[in-house]
């Protein structure tokens, strides 16, 4: 059994009514509503309305089930023209027409409206165990690179003539110290000359 619902005189022109009414024609009454809801055109807007209270009058007076109902046909009829002018230049006037439509939807039983699923498996989420790697390498890797940006600090603020005294006093010994081996080897020298001064008197 069908159930109709109609708009009369709605401020849409026909031909872009039409334009509409034949990308929801035959579908389920649900998936068109969901479609015109985000439809950017005015006559979606009021498609949908008239969609919305042809459903409404099948669930309360024929105590139809919502998801099983299918648009059977949309009619669009073109209804009074309102006539208008604009003034134009020497006192004429061009006339304008602003035009309405009649829209009746027909809607009628059909299979119960249901959501196909796919069996393909969701794909596996994308790792991130190389950027966390990376990321651990340039943790360890900062101590070490302060610690070398702060010897080369250190090594810029000694000046360069204090470095090199410093070098130079460290390799030669002092004038006044004598080696602790040639001590001893004068000491042993001392008496060679008594044993010889010795055999002299004694010749």
């Amino acid at each position: 059994m069908e159930v109709r619902a109609t708009g009369r005189r709605l401020r849409v022109q026909p031909r872009k009514a039409r334009l509409v009414a034949g990308e929801v024609k035959g579908k389920h009454a649900v998936l068109a509503m969901a479609e015109l809801r985000y439809h950017p055109s005015k006559g979606a807007h009021l498609l949908r309305k008239v969609l919305m209270s042809a459903v409404a009058n099948a669930v309360e007076n024929e105590k139809r089930d919502a998801e099983s109902l299918v648009i059977s046909r949309i009619d669009i009829d073109e209804g009074m023209r309102m006539k208008r002018i604009r003034a134009r230049a020497q006192g004429r006037a061009n006339r304008i027409l602003k035009r309405t439509s009649h829209i009746t939807v027909v809607l009628e039983d059909g299979e119960p409206f249901s959501v196909k699923r796919s069996n393909a498996k969701p794909k596996p989420r994308p790792k991130f165990d190389g950027l966390k790697k990376k990321a651990k390498k340039d943790e360890a890797a900062e101590p070490i690179v302060a610690e070398a940006h702060e010897s080369a600090e250190v090594a810029e603020e000694i000046p360069a003539d204090e470095a090199t005294i410093e070098e130079t006093a460290s390799e030669e010994p002092a004038a006044d110290e004598v080696p602790a081996a040639e001590e001893p080897a004068a000491e042993e020298e001392a008496p060679a000359g008594d044993e010889a001064d010795e055999k002299k008197e004694q010749e």
